[in-house]
């Protein structure tokens, strides 16, 4: 968060046309991207260690950690962390999976949101939707797949940033590729 705050912008969204971050209504959040020299901090290189032992991804296929603030009523609308685009095909292929860390505590709503994962149900801003939400802690994480064993990028990877409702909500996302994208 230290190394985030100072360089926070308005979070974009990926244009299927062209490939490039857009502003938009999908995403209400701010954030930055840890640059290639502050992937070189010991800190950084555990974490990126650690998740490529967690999720059998080599380190060399991830992209650089984005870092998101969420403050009250910002949220993330139902997505696929997949490409549908071949502008960012191009480096380093399709993404494979994504690990979604929390940086905060205290936070009301906030929640991820699978509407896909099973069939129960769970609150997600404050209102109950079906599927699994994971609640916004601090040092903990969710590794998810968007693609299967078969090569096929997977519908039901669909998934929110429920609204916060109090306080802030600071994650770090790591999206890994099918090759090395440095």
């Amino acid at each position: 968060m230290a190394i985030a705050r100072p360089r926070l912008q308005i979070s974009t969204v990926v244009d299927v046309a062209t490939g490039k971050g857009v502003k938009s209504d999908v995403r209400t959040s701010s954030g930055m991207f840890v640059n290639s020299e502050e992937r070189k901090s010991p800190v950084i290189q555990a974490i990126e260690k650690r998740i490529s032992v967690f999720s059998q991804i080599p380190k060399e296929n991830g992209e650089l950690i984005q870092v998101l603030r969420y403050e009250a009523s910002q949220y993330y609308r139902p997505h696929h962390d997949y490409f549908s685009d071949t502008f960012n095909l191009k480096r380093g292929g399709q993404r494979v999976a994504t690990m979604l860390m929390y940086l905060t505590d205290g936070v009301e709503g906030g929640e991820t949101h699978f509407p896909q994962a099973g069939e129960g149900q769970c609150s997600c801003g404050g209102n109950m939707v079906r599927g699994l939400c994971v609640k916004p802690n601090k040092g903990d994480a969710v590794l998810f797949w968007s693609m299967g064993l078969d090569g096929n990028t997977d519908p039901n990877s669909i998934h929110s940033g429920c609204p916060v409702l109090k306080g802030e909500k600071w994650s770090a996302t790591k999206w890994m590729r099918q090759k090395m994208t440095f």
